[in-house]
């Protein structure tokens, strides 16, 4: 094979460059093993944010992003990592499908396949799969640094003429090589694909021409790529065949069996042919490329001796998120405090710019003091989730998934959940979406639903306002403060909730036997400061688009139905009033008015009808019409409080007012509404309800079935009511409150 990327362009390459200036765009498909970065890659070729992290499942969807290479546009696609092309999980048949251009109009104009130079061997396993796609192809060679500190030497130029494509070092994180990876990807486009390399048995090679010709002459189809025709003789009852059973029929499968048959009459034992023939020609192209010392134990070796430990390891996982919660307190209350009082002085501006009456209340009470009482928690959620990010870019979080199977495996679950589990600390529905890397469907059904269990980061405002308000800022033991270890008590609820729920899955609507648990554990490295920004700044981003629409939109609906329907007639009777009273009783009539209005609202009828059913939890009316509002997206809780607690003019749904209003509800009998014990009712009623329609429509789509979503809202909601009751008739008991 001759190398590829000729020094000068020749005519065809001329021709080449004509042709591309007259199409707007071309699609280049990236693709790889999970762990060789190659999200990270993505991220530095279309400057997009996308999240990376040392565990497969991140990339669960394609992603999109644009690059330019001398005013020549190119679409890049990041497709989920995968460790071949033998489709059997969801995740890797969306790999496939965009590949031969099932999934879209057309096949990729060029594939780039990222290789991890320290696992060279592993890695190209799915590159000679990639390379009977019949595409132009171009490798990135990914982890070049921590290859050369390992002493791993690879001669790129032997290596190119051996794979018959370009081979580009990079390192992503540092944005070396990236510019140079873009010319052999403009280079690529237009160019003959490299014929296959791995040499198949002469009689399996045949047995695909015949089975692509009779397919092609049947019926009309068009021709059946030969990465097909393989995979279908090899992939007995995957995806592939099912597929392939609905196009072609009765006709189509018989002809597939009969050369199954002739090959089996041969002695060939088809799954076993294609590791060898492949991994045979692997270990030839790896002896002349490759130079890497001998084997020695390295420092990570020595840490994952510690933290992979079944109980060592689980302390120290243990620790790692205690501290990682404890720290939320102390590093984001400055930039808090900051935005509390900005908030506080746009709401005293507007109310003096803007007439008394219900315009006013609207913008004051409902879009700032709402939308103002959600944003406020935007730092704890960056430095949740920068810390998150640190961990997972150090490789950290691929031990704790393997440290986890251990503990999963006894609830029927195997640390594959784990990943899509920890995922849902951010969202729901992105963990839900990564158990498409579950090839058990039991195991992923199971999965989807405890999922929601995991305290996302819409849950944190919620958690947050109660602990700040309601739990003391003491230590105990003269080292732990109450308050974070209150919030790291509330994530680890579902943590523990969840393997029970799961458990009882298992033994019930999803029996069968587990399957075995692989996960390939990276080196320990520095993590790249650039992810974990991109990280804090994508999740932050991510919240405030929901407050910008979902709450703020909740937000205007709770005013209204707390401000309607008969706020005229009030106004009108309080007016009176005020005309009448001396100065000093007009605040105290404004007081009045606010909670006339309230209680004779809609949702304050609501309130009160419900009042029967929430009161065993310690709540009254008011916090059960908060708790109505908050059914579309938990967070909304906060702007639904701000609004029902808004008792004056210049009051302020911020943190501050809001926590005091809180403290100074009282019962009809002088007792305060609010205690820790019921602040701990409500957190874990939110910390275990069901309490966001995205997630459940997330539940409908990956599972196609509405039974999923009722049953998940039923056994969540129905959990958070009875564990929010026994932790407020307990609590009350204790402390006698």
């Amino acid at each position: 094979m001759s190398a590829v990327a000729p020094a000068a362009p020749s005519s065809s390459d001329t021709s080449s460059a004509s042709s591309r200036t007259a199409r707007q765009r071309y699609t280049v498909v990236v693709v790889g093993n999970p762990n060789t970065g190659k999200t990270t890659l993505f991220n530095a070729l279309t400057g997009l944010t996308q999240h990376t992290g040392n565990y497969p499942g991140v990339t669960v969807e394609s992603a999109l992003g644009e690059f330019t290479v001398e005013g020549t546009r190119f679409l890049a696609v990041d497709l989920p990592g995968t460790y071949s092309l033998s489709p059997r999980a969801p995740d890797e048949m969306i790999a496939v499908g965009i590949l031969l251009g099932q999934t879209s109009t057309t096949k990729p104009d060029v594939v780039l396949c990222v290789l991890d130079a320290t696992n060279l061997d592993r890695n190209l396993y799915l590159l000679t799969q990639v390379l009977e796609l019949g595409c132009p192809v171009v490798v990135a060679l990914t982890m070049t640094d921590l290859a050369h500190k390992q002493g791993i030497a690879i001669d790129i130029p032997a290596l190119e003429r051996l794979l018959g494509v370009p081979v580009v070092p990079v390192q992503a994180n540092r944005r070396i090589g990236v510019p140079a990876l873009k010319q052999a990807l403009a280079r690529a486009v237009g160019t003959a694909a490299a014929p296959p390399p791995v040499p198949f048995p002469e009689t399996f090679s045949r047995e695909v021409s015949t089975l692509a010709e009779a397919l092609t002459h049947d019926n009309g189809h068009p021709p059946l790529p030969r990465f097909l025709a393989v995979r279908l003789l090899i992939d007995a009852g995957g995806p592939i065949e099912h597929a392939f059973t609905e196009k072609y029929g009765a006709t189509g499968t018989a002809l597939l069996h009969a050369a199954r048959a002739r090959l089996a009459a041969t002695g060939i034992f088809l799954p076993q042919l294609e590791v060898e023939s492949r991994y045979r020609w692997i270990s030839e192209v790896v002896a002349k490329t490759v130079h890497q010392p001998p084997l020695t134990p390295t420092w990570s070796d020595t840490i994952d001796h510690i933290v992979t430990h079944k109980f060592w390891g689980l302390v120290i996982f243990l620790g790692i998120m205690a501290l990682t919660f404890q720290s939320i307190f102390s590093w984001a209350v400055p930039v808090m405090d900051a935005i509390d009082t900005l908030f506080q002085s746009l709401g005293r501006y507007t109310a003096g710019v803007l007439p008394a009456g219900p315009v006013q209340s609207l913008v004051v009470d409902g879009v700032i003091g709402g939308v103002g009482a959600v944003i406020v928690f935007v730092p704890q959620i960056a430095v949740l989730f920068g810390l998150i990010a640190i961990l997972e870019d150090s490789g950290y979080m691929a031990r704790a998934a393997f440290l986890m199977d251990r503990v999963m495996a006894t609830f029927g679950l195997s640390g594959r959940s784990f990943i899509p589990l920890l995922s849902s600390f951010a969202c729901a529905v992105p963990g839900i979406m990564a158990t498409r890397t579950i090839e058990d469907r039991r195991d992923r059904l199971t999965t989807i639903l405890i999922a929601p269990l995991m305290s996302c980061s819409a849950r944190l405002p919620v958690y947050v306002l109660f602990i700040s308000a309601f739990i003391p800022a003491q230590t105990v033991w003269g080292i732990i403060g109450l308050q974070g270890a209150t919030l790291f008590a509330l994530y680890l609820l579902g943590l523990l909730l969840a393997p029970l729920v799961a458990l009882t899955l298992k033994q019930t609507l999803f029996r069968g036997e587990p399957v075995p648990f692989l996960l390939e554990l990276p080196p320990f490295k520095i993590p790249a400061w650039r992810v974990v920004l991109f990280r804090m700044y994508d999740r932050s981003w991510a919240f405030i688009r929901r407050a910008g629409t979902i709450i703020l939109a909740t937000t205007v609906l709770i005013w209204a139905l707390s401000y309607y329907p008969h706020q005229k007639q009030i106004a009108e009777a309080y007016r009176a009033l005020r005309a009448a009273a001396p100065p000093e009783e007009q605040e105290r009539l404004h007081i009045e008015e606010a909670g006339a209005r309230l209680r004779e609202s809609f949702l304050g009828q609501a309130g009160r009808a419900i009042a029967p059913l929430v009161q065993p939890l310690g709540w009254d009316w008011k916090i059960g019409m908060a708790v109505l509002a908050s059914f579309p997206a938990r967070e909304v809780v906060i702007a639904a409080l701000g609004t029902i607690y808004n008792l004056g003019n210049g009051q302020d749904e911020g943190s501050v007012e809001l926590r005091a209003a809180m403290r100074a509800e009282r019962w009809p009998d002088g007792r305060p509404v609010y205690t820790p014990a019921v602040a701990l009712s409500l957190m874990v009623f939110f910390a275990l309800c069901c309490q966001c329609g995205a997630t459940l429509a997330t539940i409908k789509r990956e599972t196609d079935s509405w039974g999923y979503v009722a049953l998940t809202f039923f056994y969540m909601t129905s959990l958070a009511y009875l564990s929010a009751l026994a932790v407020y008739q307990i609590g009350s008991r204790l402390t006698g409150s």
